[in-house]
């Protein structure tokens, strides 16, 4: 049984992990966005990049409805006026989520406050928070001194592992490949003093992907001249290059668009440049959460799950209210999640935006104190 002992080939149980976790709450994540919008905006590069995003157009069409966008449409510059569209329900939902941090360190750096790991990279993560709508209530860190090329190599070497050993048994080739670039790895990191030593790093991220599941995991060093790489389960969590392709490095320089000061290495140009631990669809040890994407209706307590045939009798609500038909709908259950699939009806489109869908008029009511907050008519083509 995998977990049992430790192997570079099956995955290993979390508690194994001498490495010791930290939790920050909810009210800590509330505490340090709070702090961070107490800086001075300007200049900053973030606050610049969210404004470029404002005055960016999104044709609501079919298309807008699926892929990645990021919104502020009114208010002042708080997360709960900024929305994303979720890549596992398509909802959009706003960035004042907040999530339970769970940040790994070795026991020599409890001198470290792991608050201050946090606040580095804030942005990135309620941007990639708020991208998923579910398992993303709890964020997982790694925390490390690797510097930059060291990053570099053990980067590769996860992915090369989670993509070669996924399915259980691997080539004679793989194998030695994969046992060649561990012992490498672990002598250099070794030889160099790192901490966390790499057998430890590599237990508790397999660990922590194979039994938690979550959608990214987050390699942090706090080198001065080093960064931190986020770990994708999937490419379909990678943010998309239409959206994010001029997100600022995190230089505190607002002029700065060089990677080499970058604190954390966020995907700008898609799954490409990104680190992608696991393409394949059918394999045996899973390592990160499953990508299942669906189109969900737009209020947050609801499982409904919408097919792509057009609904019988019109789909359209009424701009700022909730009419709508919902005829001819069957609700039946959906394997995958519990969610339940409305056969042949494709949901009451928001009429005013035209971006988010609802399974009732009653929903699109509940959903309104938050919705109203994005909902503006969208600018034409």
């Amino acid at each position: 049984m995998p977990g049992r002992h430790y192997s570079k080939f099956t995955p290993p149980s979390l508690s194994m992990s001498e490495l010791v976790c930290q939790k920050l709450d909810n009210d800590a994540t509330d505490m340090l966005i709070d702090k961070w919008l107490e800086r001075p905006h300007r200049p900053d590069s973030y606050y610049d990049w969210f404004q470029r995003v404002r005055e960016r157009k999104h044709a609501a069409n079919a298309n807008a409805r699926r892929e990645q966008i990021l919104l502020w449409n009114k208010g002042v510059f708080v997360p709960e006026n900024i929305f994303t569209r979720t890549v596992d329900t398509g909802r959009l939902i706003p960035l004042d989520r907040t999530w339970v941090t769970h940040v790994y360190h070795h026991r020599s750096m409890k001198r470290l406050t792991m608050m201050p790991v946090i606040f580095s990279m804030l942005p990135e993560l309620m941007l990639l928070r708020g991208m998923h709508d579910r398992g993303c209530d709890d964020i997982y860190v790694i925390v490390t001194d690797l510097k930059r090329h060291e990053m570099d190599q053990v980067s590769e070497y996860f992915q090369y592992v989670c993509q070669h050993t996924s399915s259980g048994d691997c080539k004679p080739s793989v194998e030695r490949k994969i046992n060649h670039d561990y012992i490498q790895l672990n002598n250099t990191l070794d030889r160099n003093r790192r901490t966390p030593c790499f057998p430890q790093i590599d237990l508790t991220l397999r660990a922590i992907l194979y039994e938690k599941r979550p959608p990214f995991i987050v390699l942090f060093s706090h080198q001065t001249m080093s960064y931190s790489q986020i770990l994708f389960a999937n490419p379909h969590f990678v943010p998309a290059q239409e959206v994010y392709y001029d997100f600022p490095s995190g230089c505190p320089n607002p002029g700065c668009t060089d990677n080499c000061c970058e604190l954390i290495r966020f995907p700008k140009q898609g799954a490409d440049t990104a680190a992608v631990l696991c393409t394949k669809k059918k394999v045996r040890y899973r390592y990160g959460r499953r990508a299942r994407p669906k189109e969900m209706c737009n209020w947050i307590d609801c499982d409904v799950c919408f097919s792509d045939e057009a609904p019988v009798g019109g789909a359209a609500a009424v701009e700022g209210s909730s009419e709508g038909s919902s005829d001819g709908s069957e609700a039946s259950v959906d394997d995958h999640g519990g969610a339940r699939t409305h056969a042949n009806f494709a949901g009451l489109i928001c009429s005013r935006c035209k971006l988010v869908k609802y399974c009732s008029p009653e929903h699109q009511r509940l959903d309104w104190e938050e919705h109203r907050r994005m909902c503006v008519k969208p600018s034409a083509e």
